[in-house]
């Protein structure tokens, strides 16, 4: 039986791993034995929800009360190092919620605690583990297209979706890093675990012109913005489908000043809506990505060039074809043909994906012939064309990744 504790009380440490984890089957493999959060609102709900668990209001005194085996890091992205580098001295394995930070800076810190503490830091992929991704995968894996040459991904966030980044501590960078590490860090994961390569050389751009300050009507907040029958982007915190974010943010702001709708047209957001991407790896390969933040659906495409045939996948999330069992491979081979494998979807939040995680995570009692879990050097190269990306915008510059990163 290992002991687990969790940093950070937010909706992802409590639909991903509080509840998840509390499930009969993992009754004789985990415990929780702790929440901390620095909202006492957040975490007491978190606690009564999840089988009235210790609160702690001191991260440290968690670990020395309860002497984890095991500290699950959810909290903001650009704390996520010091709650990692502290479990590791105190004796912890860490499994961190992605991004595992933000910049390079505090990157290269964690490797450095890793590497001095002999403890392990495992980072949260969940694409890893879709059987979609897994199969492409084995696609590329067993040669079929032969040498990949060019990867083109586009990535599509609806204005569901996508706009919900910019009314909550994400909209700010130095909180997240934006998108091209908040959730662009997935994408690039699953492009260098599909690739078995690491990148090398990053450029970028990125724009903000669809949120932020593009309109005059505009509040500080949904809940009492004056153009709330007007707007599309309305949100109702109060009766919003889940009653968690009242539970958790509405009715615990007045601990810690937090607004979880907030205006997606406030003037503080500094956070880009519109990225492109271009990446080169040690393999050869090139990658060229980009992410919209208010597309008119969710979803992505992606096409995967080799010396030997081209794969087209991808799939769509809402607003336009979402209702198909399946999802497709299309592979082209030089001979002329078209081959089609179709994948069924399994159910569960993002493709079924969360819970083959948490079942490798706690029990690990399926073969990994993949590779699908992933080490702090797998979250460090997603992270890290995220952070190079981010420097390339500002400093209009390509960026490499090796004078990034100081390998411990």
């Amino acid at each position: 039986m290992k002991k687990y504790v969790i940093a950070g009380a937010g909706m992802r440490g409590y639909y991903m791993f509080g509840k998840r984890i509390l499930a009969e089957e993992y009754k004789d493999y985990a415990s929780i034995e702790g929440i901390y959060d620095i909202n006492p609102v957040r975490a007491r709900e978190f606690a009564k929800d999840c089988g009235e668990i210790p609160v702690y209001d001191d991260f440290d005194k968690m670990l020395k009360d309860v002497r984890p085996d095991y500290v699950i890091v959810t909290t903001v992205d650009c704390y996520h190092h010091e709650y990692i580098i502290k479990a590791l001295e105190a004796g912890c394995n860490v499994i961190s919620e992605k991004p595992m930070t933000i910049d390079h800076e505090k990157c290269n810190a964690i490797l450095e605690a890793e590497k001095r503490t002999g403890k392990q830091v495992q980072v949260t992929f969940n694409m890893r583990f879709m059987p979609y991704m897994q199969k492409i995968k084995e696609l590329i894996q067993s040669g079929i297209i032969g040498k990949v040459l060019t990867v083109d991904l586009e990535w599509h966030l609806d204005t569901r979706h996508g706009a919900d980044y910019f009314r909550r501590w994400h909209r700010y960078i130095e909180k997240s890093g934006g998108l091209l590490l908040h959730k662009s860090t997935h994408h690039f994961d699953i492009i260098n675990w599909w690739l078995n390569s690491y990148p090398e050389e990053v450029s970028a751009l990125g724009t903000r012109n669809f949120y932020g300050p593009v309109r005059e009507e505009r509040g500080t907040r949904c809940l009492t913005c004056r153009y709330k029958d007007t707007c599309e982007f309305y949100w109702n915190i109060e009766d919003g489908g889940d009653p968690f974010y009242k539970r958790f943010y509405l009715e615990a702001e007045h601990e810690d000043g937090y607004i979880r709708d907030s205006c997606v047209f406030d003037e503080s957001i500094d956070i880009y809506d519109n990225m492109a991407v271009n990446v080169k790896y040690k393999s050869g390969a090139l990658l060229s990505y980009s992410l919209i933040a208010h597309s008119p659906y969710e979803g992505w495409n992606a096409s995967i060039n080799g010396s030997e045939g081209r794969l087209e996948v991808g799939e769509i999330y809402s607003g336009h074809g979402e209702e198909d069992n399946c999802n497709h491979i299309k592979f082209y081979n030089r001979k002329g043909e078209l081959i089609t494998y179709d994948i069924p979807k399994l159910k569960g939040s993002h493709g079924g994906g969360d819970d083959k995680l948490i079942r490798m995570l706690i029990k690990n009692d399926i073969k990994d012939d993949l590779g699908v879990f992933a080490a702090s050097i797998d979250g460090a190269m997603s992270l890290l064309i995220g952070a190079a990306a981010n420097i390339s915008i500002t400093k209009k510059q390509v960026v490499s990744i090796e004078d990034l990163l100081k390998r411990p």
